[in-house]
């Protein structure tokens, strides 16, 4: 890998001294490659996910600039190429500060970088599953802010339809009058089978940080509280480390969906979403062609 030398402080040492980075163009493709959630990443978070990435050491990641007081050389040296990514219009910034991919650009480089090496990686049929692909995300980004624009009312029986669609609740009768239960600190309680034979809770909130593990662990107290084995916590946002670990090692059998998850599933199981035009895509049919030649 490419690297560049910085003169920093290091934490450790309480010195000055020179560590090795990567260089700007490793960064630039690492940037490009990360996978962003719907609404983009705190830049903070792009730095971790980089670092983890490169598999920095704790003092390429603690190292300052200049002193004690600079900021983290790293972060600093990510941020100056997610700026050069901005203003070439690959990269951008979210309503809320984040950053995040210009998928329609940096797709149709790709289209263009592709057809120049290798024709036939560049069919009709890959740029459309391309572009379809860009057109589901876009999509997706509108959704959570139709659904944070919304109620937290209205977000737990977007739920109930959700999870209705996606095979749950019995009838639908059965799945609106559990979404309207609510208390416990259960938002909906759901039939697991058209039988009902297994119920499954459920918790949805509409946050804007990342859900941390106090409110999966109140969460799966409740289950445990009311002798139930399955849950299911829904958040617009994401969910820290912490509290994935936390649901994986429960006793309970706790599924986290995520914004970028949620939007997903909507856009799958047609909730909330319309569809506006279909196209078939068509072949040729060589049986038709085979049998008509040999009957003739």
């Amino acid at each position: 890998m490419e690297t560049v030398t910085k003169k920093v402080w290091s934490p450790s040492t309480e010195q000055v001294c020179e560590i090795e980075l990567p260089a700007e163009s490793i960064v630039e493709t690492a940037l490009l490659e990360l996978d962003y959630p719907v609404g983009g990443l705190h830049k903070r978070k792009i730095a971790e996910a980089l670092a983890e990435r490169f598999s920095l050491t704790d003092e390429q990641t603690n190292a300052k600039l200049k002193s004690e007081n600079g900021p983290r050389a790293f972060n600093f040296h990510v941020g100056k190429v997610t700026g050069t990514l901005i203003r070439s219009g690959k990269m951008m910034k979210t309503k809320s500060g984040r950053r995040d991919i210009n998928r329609e650009q940096v797709s149709e480089e790709i289209g263009v970088s592709k057809q120049d090496s290798d024709d036939s990686r560049n069919t009709p049929e890959k740029s459309i599953e391309r572009n379809y692909q860009l057109i589901r995300r876009e999509l997706a980004t509108e959704l959570l802010q139709k659904i944070k624009n919304n109620t937290p009312t209205f977000f737990e029986k977007l739920v109930i339809d959700l999870l209705f669609k996606m095979g749950y609740g019995g009838s639908r009768e059965d799945a609106q009058a559990v979404g309207r239960s609510g208390d416990g600190g259960i938002d909906g309680i759901i039939k697991a089978d058209p039988l009902g034979l297994n119920v499954v809770y459920i918790q949805a909130k509409r946050w804007e940080g990342n859900v941390g593990a106090p409110p999966v662990r109140d969460f799966v107290g409740a289950l445990d509280g009311e002798g139930v084995q399955d849950g299911i916590f829904i958040t617009t946002s994401d969910f820290n480390p912490a509290a994935k670990e936390f649901a994986e090692r429960s006793s309970k059998r706790v599924i986290l969906i995520n914004g970028s998850q949620l939007a997903r599933y909507m856009i799958d199981h047609n909730v909330g979403v319309s569809v506006e035009k279909t196209y078939e895509i068509k072949r040729v049919d060589s049986d038709y062609f085979t049998e008509n030649a040999e009957d003739s």
